[in-house]
């Protein structure tokens, strides 16, 4: 599993732990890996780690860090994968295969190659995360939080959702040449979100929406790397007045539970949230 360390991955590690499967962690440095959890050397940057990592895998869950070097790192385990054999389970991102923004970009060359490889394939396309609220210290700090604008409803998705769909997909059989588009259980605009904070937290809320060019600069003063902000302002452009509001019923169908809501996940993180 690439990306075994960032929020998917370490959730999907210990939904593969609960069921029993043979789950297998790549690290840049395998000595970081939590207590217990098999691990292998692989940096997406030295195409050599790739292959001796995936020798007795079968399964590749394909998580590459987002960087400008993202589509050539994720190619280069899809070229290992079919030195080995392996299926490819690959966390897209929403509409990836449309080309909307420089995220989608990165990715739709993957599902791309994906699909002419001859490999067994799976591709997950999660909405916007809920996760990305944990960001906004304003919310505890002063009761705001800011995100570049986007006017129209998103159906946010919980990352402990993508987490489940991965370990079904993984861990049963039937998904074969698929694409899971995943969302969260309604759409809501930031507004709306903000008034759902409210309720939970029992205290004001308010959304704060900047231009673009503030949003950048704000994104960029508290040290995010400036290709990042950049395509968070394109991914705002690219759905400011539509486009992220589709509710699919596939979280409930991959594995039995509803998807979690804004409401739920704001009351699991109230300690963070204040």
């Amino acid at each position: 599993m690439t990306g075994a360390s960032g929020n998917v991955g370490s959730a999907l590690l210990e939904r593969l732990r609960a069921k029993g499967a043979a789950a297998v962690g790549a690290y840049r440095d395998p000595a970081k890996a939590p207590a217990g959890q098999r691990a292998v050397r692989v940096d997406l940057g030295e195409p050599g780690t790739l292959v001796p990592a995936m020798r007795g895998v079968d399964t590749v869950f394909l998580l590459g860090a987002m960087s400008p070097a993202q589509t050539a790192h994720e190619l280069a385990v899809l070229a290992a994968a079919r030195r080995v054999g392996a299926r490819v389970v690959k966390l897209s991102v929403w509409r990836a295969d449309e080309g909307l923004s420089p995220i989608a970009r990165l990715h739709r060359p993957v599902e791309e190659a994906l699909r002419v490889s001859g490999l067994r394939w799976t591709v997950l396309r999660p909405n916007f995360y809920l996760q990305n609220f944990l960001r906004q210290g304003g919310i505890r700090a002063s009761g705001e939080f800011s995100f570049p604008v986007i006017n129209a409803p998103i159906s946010f998705v919980d990352v402990n959702d993508i987490a489940d769909v991965a370990a079904a997909v993984l861990t049963t059989d039937g998904h074969d040449g698929r694409v899971y588009s995943l969302t969260g259980p309604a759409a809501l605009t930031y507004p709306q979100a903000a008034a759902t904070f409210a309720d939970v937290l029992g205290k004001p809320v308010r959304y704060l929406g900047f231009p673009d060019d503030e949003a950048r600069s704000r994104l960029v003063g508290q040290g995010m790397p400036e290709f990042h902000a950049d395509a968070l302002i394109d991914v705002a452009r690219a759905f400011r007045d539509g486009g992220a509001a589709a509710v699919t019923s596939t979280v409930l169908d991959l594995t039995g539970h509803p998807a979690r809501g804004l409401a739920e996940f704001v009351l699991a993180n109230r300690a963070i949230f204040g």
